[in-house]
């Protein structure tokens, strides 16, 4: 017979450790989104800010086949090195490569077309480098800033800070970038017959400034959402008036045809 007295069972409870209050933990603010190393876009602007550039740009002088916009994709200026915009246009070249494919990535010595127009959105991390302010050894390679106006002669290169409301234009003369005037936040570039500004206003739900491209009235060029819900807003404003001149004839005897 064992003598062994029978174990005291203990309740063993895991509790979570305890954390610190909500208003002593970092806000969304407060955190960095931008990684240097990190090659996927930082964060949820510069996903609908390059959409809504490619949603609002129709340069007057190519139809929309010969029209390449892009963002995230790599531009290749020499076999082994390349630059990655945030968005891009290249006017006067196929949309597909080889008029067949989707691009993976941009080739100038292929290509044989520049791209028009080259953004960046502004980022703590990368503008000293988007604005041509970084100092390099010379075995480093080239900052986007040579890249776009040294190596390639890009024709225009525009510069977009959310955070601080404004934008920067530059335009290629005599292979140097000169910085263009942007009276009230409006910029006419007349090669493409566009003009480019800020706009307050909602996309995609969100409201917040907004970097879009406008035609020759000054008026936002919008995108196709924006041009289905005009439609309906003026057919369901057709039938209202309609709708009051059936009445109106009612009122008078008339029975309107229908």
């Amino acid at each position: 017979m064992s003598t062994h007295l029978p174990l005291k069972q203990i309740d063993v409870v895991q509790t979570a450790p305890k954390r610190p209050s909500q208003k002593d933990l970092p806000t969304m603010y407060d955190l960095p989104s931008e990684d240097p190393n990190e090659r996927c876009l930082p964060d949820e602007f510069h996903y609908y800010q390059p959409q809504l550039l490619r949603k609002t740009f129709f340069p007057s002088n190519s139809p929309s086949y010969r029209v390449l916009i892009s963002s995230d994709l790599n531009l290749y200026y020499n076999a082994d090195s390349y630059k990655r915009q945030n968005w891009m246009a290249v006017v006067g070249v196929s949309r597909f490569y080889q008029k067949r494919d989707l691009r993976t990535d941009y080739i100038i010595w292929q290509e044989e077309v520049l791209p028009f127009i080259v953004f960046e959105l502004l980022s703590p991390s990368s503008q000293k480098e988007d604005l041509g302010k970084t100092l390099r050894d010379f075995k480093e390679p080239p900052s986007k800033w040579e890249v776009y106006e040294r190596i390639l002669g890009i024709p225009y290169y525009v510069v977009y800070s959310r955070k601080l409301d404004y934008f920067r234009a530059f335009r290629l003369v005599a292979e140097r970038y000169e910085e263009l005037i942007i009276p009230e936040k409006r910029l006419w570039i007349p090669e493409i017959s566009l003009g480019l500004g800020i706009s307050s206003g909602a996309y995609q739900d969100i409201e917040r400034d907004w970097l879009r491209w406008y035609d020759a009235k000054g008026k936002w060029i919008a995108t196709p959402e924006e041009r289905i819900e005009e439609g309906i807003q003026r057919a369901e404003k057709e039938k209202q008036r309609a709708e009051q001149l059936a009445a109106q004839l009612r009122a008078l005897g008339i029975e309107p045809n229908v």
